[in-house]
């Protein structure tokens, strides 16, 4: 059961949002021992938050902005109990979440570049008990659901959109983004061998870059989409060395699209040419991923 309190204050280029998130959780075992499990005593948690705003100027549209945002998850019922991978012992997550950002956005519907959006934001997290998957095993093809004991989390997003007015009555809208990720698990003190220890490493598949570059043409019922994503290096355990080491991948992808109506009925036809480089790439450890490939999509709105 969720219940929540809510209140806004502002005064001139201030704004304030606070909130007060009360989550109720029964829950009752018929098998098994509680006091062994842990996993089934009532929980009753309270999470605030709190939003701050700052315009520092009227004439443009820049706003710098902060929030603290204390979070509680409960595990799923697929963490608990779905065959092989769900465990029975896992314990709510917690997460203390601290952020400071700025946004800028212009219109201009006379220039080329007729819209420009920026946005900032870096964060610190604190993760208690972070409910994540692992594999289990040499194979890596059966995992678990799991707690790390304790996660700091410092992050960068750095986000811009841009819109332009092309000739010809032609819309392009592009998309750059980044981010910027150190995930440590500091589970456990004494696992800090200075070769193979996880104390303090990245946490499993968590790369530390990451990005994406869209640019999507719009032309009468014409559109045109391109895509590049760019997933950097990671360790598929928290402890970091070469053993566990995943390279690098990115790949670019193509979109060719054309609406039209079919007897009043609203069709989209598109296709698509994804992994043109025809790379070879694992998101997940044996897990490999498509080489080039295409697809033929018809929408039909009824």
């Amino acid at each position: 059961m969720l219940t929540a309190l809510a209140t806004a204050f502002e005064w001139q280029q201030i704004k304030v949002q606070s909130s007060l998130l009360g989550t109720f959780v029964f829950e009752e075992i018929r098998k098994m021992d509680v006091h062994q499990t842990g996993s089934a005593y009532n929980k009753n948690e309270y999470t605030p938050a709190i939003f701050l705003s700052y315009r520092p100027f009227k004439q443009y549209n820049w706003n710098l902005r902060a929030f603290y945002k204390r979070i509680f998850r409960m595990p799923t019922f697929n963490d608990l109990y779905y065959t092989d991978i769900g465990n029975i012992s896992l314990k709510p997550e917690y997460t203390n979440q601290y952020n400071l950002g700025c946004q800028y956005s212009k219109d201009s519907e006379k220039k080329i570049v007729s819209r420009i959006s920026f946005r900032v934001d870096a964060y610190y997290n604190e993760v208690t008990d972070k409910i994540v998957a692992i594999p289990k095993g040499n194979g890596q093809y059966r995992w678990m659901m799991m707690n790390l004991g304790y996660v700091e989390i410092r992050g960068l997003d750095i986000s811009t959109q841009i819109g332009w007015t092309l000739p010809y009555k032609m819309i392009l809208n592009t998309n750059l983004n980044y981010t910027f990720q150190k995930a440590q698990d500091f589970t456990n003190p004494m696992d800090n061998d200075p070769v193979s220890g996880s104390y303090g490493g990245q946490i499993a598949y968590t790369p530390w870059h990451n990005g994406s570059a869209i640019a999507n043409l719009i032309w009468q019922t014409w559109n045109f989409n391109y895509s590049f994503i760019y997933i950097g290096e990671r360790y598929h355990n928290s402890s970091n060395i070469l053993a566990n080491y995943e390279q690098p991948w990115y790949t670019h992808d193509l979109t060719l699209g054309k609406t039209f109506q079919l007897k009043k009925v609203n069709c989209k036809i598109s296709a698509e040419v994804n992994n043109i480089l025809n790379q070879y790439y694992d998101v997940i450890l044996n897990y490999p991923m498509p080489g080039r490939n295409y697809k033929l999509i018809l929408k039909i709105e009824l």
